[in-house]
């Protein structure tokens, strides 16, 4: 690629987007379900959640990944949230102002759903299409550095829980439910989802005894969403004689509400009650290894 292209083309990051505060909660919800409202019990268990954590870093730290690409690629990098500021349709307008005729967009979910990276898509794209030729990475969950990347967590943190432990503690790697229907109508999410943590359990020199894998933070509205659920698993872990757990969320790339309160919290607690510890895999955030991972997948465009 010239100059002359290079200066043309940008990337662009998509995120999920979180509330600012506890007080932006409701407003971020209805952006979440798309206007349809939720019952008031729902709104004050996810405020409730909000307010143990204190505060969601998830739009900091995707920006923060943005400026870390862009010290390693060179190129223009947007960031932009589906479900806050800066929205996505917003985001899309400064990038055609600025007069970039190519975007290579990737998403900070590895793992294809369409309940999350096709609605990412379908806000870039919107009614019209974009005004700039639309590079998109419709998936990249067994991409070698992202595999690395966890893996080096998982091998930061895992032998000190066995150390305190005074034992092998069993790894349990996670992702986020999604609806059964979704899967039932031929969504590739839960066999990318088995995939990375099969690979990152490779990369990581681990035997099949050694881990197993759950679907975390299920809906709260009720209908049958995919499992088995870390709830589950834990109890069948318990039953099984062990006294702790290492969990490794495989599905996210940063810090947020799923990571600090259910898993830090939510299962922790539940766990406790079980008489076993849990310990969590640092997330990635600005690990050197995932920023070198998105700079590959650009690079692989042929920029």
């Amino acid at each position: 690629m010239n100059d002359s292209d290079r200066q043309k083309t940008a990337v662009l990051l998509l995120a999920h987007g979180t509330a600012d505060s506890v007080d932006d909660v409701p407003e971020y919800l209805r952006y979440v379900t798309n206007g349809r409202p939720l019952p008031p019990q729902v709104v004050e268990e996810v405020k409730h959640r909000y307010a143990r954590i204190g505060h969601s870093p998830l739009n900091e730290i995707s920006a923060r990944q943005g400026v870390l690409l862009v010290r390693d690629l060179g190129l223009p990098v947007y960031v932009a949230m589906r479900n806050w500021r800066p929205f996505i349709p917003d985001v899309v307008r400064k990038i055609a102002a600025d007069g970039r005729e190519r975007v290579i967009a990737i998403c900070l979910a590895p793992q294809n759903s369409r309940t999350s990276v096709g609605l990412y898509r379908k806000a870039v794209e919107g009614e019209a299409g974009t005004p700039f030729f639309l590079d998109f990475v419709e998936s990249w969950h067994d991409h070698p550095l992202l595999v690395k990347a966890f893996a080096e967590k998982l091998l930061a943190g895992w032998p000190r829980a066995c150390q305190e432990m005074s034992a092998e503690v069993p790894i349990l790697f996670t992702a986020h439910s999604v609806p059964r229907r979704t899967i039932a109508e031929g969504d590739p999410y839960e066999a990318q989802a088995r995939e990375t943590a099969a690979l990152v359990a490779k990369a990581a020199g681990l035997t099949p005894g050694e881990w197993t894998f759950a679907f975390q933070s299920q809906g709260m509205l009720g209908g049958e969403w995919l499992g088995p659920t870390v709830e589950e698993t834990i109890a069948g872990l318990t039953e099984k004689g062990h006294r702790g757990v290492f969990v490794q969320p495989i599905g996210f790339l940063c810090d947020h509400v799923e990571v600090l309160y259910d898993v830090d919290i939510g299962f922790r607690e539940f766990a406790k009650k079980r008489g076993m510890r849990l310990w969590r895999a640092e997330s990635l955030n600005e690990s050197p290894t995932l920023i070198a991972a998105l700079a590959d997948i650009v690079r692989a465009r042929g920029t």
